[in-house]
């Protein structure tokens, strides 16, 4: 039997790139960035309980609306202001929205060997919530993002169109 680390599970949390993309940007994606923790991708439903009279034992439970979280992206870097021009943007303009990937890579021994994408958190609806400047250092060279919080509408989980094989290679 294969062990669980030669097919490529469970999924390395260290290994994951950010895809965040605007309809109305030509280039398409809104900005290349590099953060070092994401966190926040949450599924949940809200229930609702129902009790009938003179049925004292039982509670009826019912499928409520869905309910999602707020992903948070920390000690980012990145080689533009993008982003400090997407969460001024949609200050001035609420209803403007973007999508975003959240990508969990393949774990590789070689860091310049290309990871294999072993699944995807598809956000849509993406709303910034927040985008805080880190602690300036004449030491640093690019335009740092100490924190970055998006509200999203919806989350959809995609696997991989193939599924890992054994080493973590396609």
């Amino acid at each position: 039997m294969p062990s669980q680390e030669s097919l490529g599970y469970p999924f390395f949390a260290f290994a994951f790139s950010i895809e965040i993309r605007r309809p109305d940007v030509s280039t398409g994606f809104l900005c290349n960035a590099a953060f070092a923790e994401c966190d926040g991708i949450e599924l949940g439903m809200d229930v609702k309980t129902i009790r009938e009279g003179g049925n004292n034992d039982t509670q009826i439970k019912l499928a409520g609306p869905r309910v999602y979280g707020t992903l948070t992206l920390k000690r980012g870097m990145t080689s533009n202001f993008d982003l400090w021009d997407w969460a001024d943007a949609a200050m001035n303009n609420p209803g403007l929205r973007a999508s975003a990937n959240v990508v969990i890579l393949s774990s590789t021994a070689r860091p310049t060997a290309s990871r294999q994408a072993l699944a995807t958190f598809e956000l849509t609806g993406c709303l910034p919530l927040k985008v805080k400047a880190p602690a300036l250092n004449a030491k640093d060279g690019m335009v740092a993002v100490e924190e970055l919080q998006i509200a999203y509408e919806k989350v959809t989980f995609q696997r991989p169109s193939t599924p890992a094989s054994p080493g973590g290679q396609p």
